[in-house]
């Protein structure tokens, strides 16, 4: 079977990939190992029948911000956006809670009962957003490097401004909030917004992830597809069907074809072989496809030691529950929050992060927690909650397999921080559904250890360093093999961001001179940077 291009992968970069090379009158396949599409954005009935679960992802800010979803006009496909009443709540065990809402007033209304001023300081640090937001996010999703974006953005901020946001992106979110805010409401807020990655509130460019999710989260809010997150992936594969994209599942790729030098297709585990005419792009984790797809032996030797330094991020731990009724939080702003962030103060928050790298179980661990019916009423009977939390372990436990005292010791820690922020919760649980790091990794094989971000967020594998030292763009040292996974610029998170660039990377190589120009300049790069 021949195709324009083979898609490795049916995660949500790799429809996005896919939909933007059909956009371009490419024929294509997407070729996916487990028996559902859509990798970490699926929904199932996992706990009890009518309470919808997301299976991985849940709340999509990067989503709702991302040019590269927005020009895909998923809309028209199905796919629809609701909001809890509150975007983000920080909930502390005394009974107070830091809230973020759409409306900037009422946030500022909220961080300023920790602090005096802090109210103001919060409207200045948002109008700030506002006008360097746009052009920020665009350098985010464009390729690597960003000129045009990063132009733009030193136009419209100028070029004091610029060097100041420049060092707000380095450095930790701890520092980042004793500069901007005087009570610990609003450094709650982006501290717990840095702890969606695998950083530590102390280190170097956790103040960036922070600030930048809870800025998205004030202009665009934290929203969830109706009818669970299955919707945005089933949103990409109609878009894709109506371009003839072709999408088989249950067809794990077992090795990428190379003849000199060229990605010319793939062959499955079954034996069958798929030509590739122009491209394969591979949605899959960066060790994954030049380990175990190409194989070291058509690799660089400087590449493959280079791999020895990559990182992924913390293994996870996610219970969903189907509860009897809304969780009875001590403060009731907390109970219109789609996202709610708990699990101490912010030196709980440093020692959570302690214990991991010296790779102890937290004892209290840091808990982001999803109400999923509170944000969309379809989730689960009136009435009632489908909920998730999730929390990181140590690195080391990403290779425990299924033990399940140890799981089950640290969901009970999990569930007893819940009855203390909400007395009453255990008495609401009707079922529970457990996935240790890994079942994450049985579920998808994309989240190996149940590493959820690809890669970590660290700025050591950021930006040029991303997946190793490089170029920090999709292309490869194998001509017409492109990276659209989370492991390559710009990371984790649902936006289709390294789709995105796979798929443009995919169509430069192909006009003609330009193309030959690309390839030739790619592989002199990849030669320098290599041999």
């Amino acid at each position: 079977m021949t195709f324009d291009a083979v898609v490795i992968g049916a995660g949500h970069n790799g429809l996005v990939a896919a939909n933007l090379l059909a956009d371009a009158g490419w024929d294509v396949v997407v070729l996916e190992a487990a028996p559902a599409t859509g990798g970490a954005v699926r929904s199932a009935e996992v706990t009890a029948p009518g309470y919808l679960s997301d299976l991985c992802s849940a709340f999509y800010p990067l989503a709702a911000a991302s040019p590269v979803l927005a020009a895909l006009d998923l809309g028209e496909y199905g796919l629809t956006w609701r909001h809890a009443p509150a975007v983000l709540a920080h909930a502390l065990a005394d009974g107070r809670s830091a809230v973020l809402h759409r409306d900037p007033l009422r946030t500022a209304e909220s961080v300023e009962r920790f602090g005096a001023g802090d109210g103001e300081r919060w409207l200045d640090a948002y109008a700030e957003w506002t006008r360097v937001g746009d052009q920020l996010i665009e350098a985010v999703f464009a390729g690597f490097p960003p000129v045009a974006a990063g132009l733009g953005l030193l136009r419209s901020a100028g070029p004091a401004a610029t060097l100041r946001l420049a060092r707000r992106l380095v450095i930790s979110v701890r520092d980042l909030g004793a500069e901007m805010f005087a009570g610990d409401g609003a450094k709650l807020l982006l501290t717990g917004c840095a702890l969606h990655t695998d950083l530590t509130p102390e280190t170097a460019g956790s103040g960036a992830y922070g600030w930048l999710l809870a800025m998205v989260g004030q202009q665009v809010g934290f929203p969830v597809p109706v009818g669970g997150a299955q919707r945005l992936t089933d949103a990409l594969l109609s878009r894709l069907a109506a371009r003839g994209g072709v999408v088989e599942c249950l067809a794990p790729v077992e090795r990428v074809v190379v003849g000199g030098g060229r990605a010319l297709g793939v062959v499955t585990a079954d034996g069958r072989a798929w030509r590739a005419r122009r491209a394969v792009l591979a949605d899959v984790p960066a060790p994954v496809l030049y380990r175990d797809l190409v194989g070291v032996d058509h690799l660089p030797p400087r590449l493959v030691a280079d791999l020895e330094g990559f990182r992924y991020d913390h293994p996870t731990l996610k219970v969903d529950w189907a509860l009897s009724g809304p969780v009875p939080w001590r403060d009731p702003d907390v109970a219109g929050a789609g996202t709610v962030h708990f699990g101490g103060d912010l030196a709980d928050l440093t020692r959570y992060s302690a214990d991991l790298a010296v790779g102890d179980c937290p004892p209290r661990p840091f808990l982001l927690a999803g109400q999923m019916t509170t944000a969309d009423p379809s989730r689960s009977p009136a009435g009632t909650e489908s909920l998730w939390a999730y929390t990181h372990l140590p690195h080391s436990y990403g290779d425990l397999g299924r033990d399940h005292d140890t799981i089950a010791a640290q969901v009970e820690r999990v569930e007893q921080i819940f009855d203390d922020h909400a007395p009453g919760f255990r008495d609401l649980i009707g079922a529970r559904h457990v996935q240790g790091p890994a079942d994450l990794a049985d579920e998808n094989p994309s989240l190996p250890g149940g590493a959820l971000g690809g890669g970590t967020s660290a700025p050591s594998q950021q930006l040029l360093f991303r997946p190793i030292p490089g170029l920090g763009r999709a292309d490869t040292p194998i001509d017409r093999l492109y990276l659209a996974g989370a492991s390559a610029h710009p990371g984790g998170g649902v936006h289709g961001g390294p789709g995105a660039n796979a798929a443009r990377a995919a169509l430069a190589r192909q006009r003609l001179l330009a193309g030959e120009l690309y390839r030739a300049a790619t592989q002199a790069a990849h030669r320098r940077l290599y041999s």
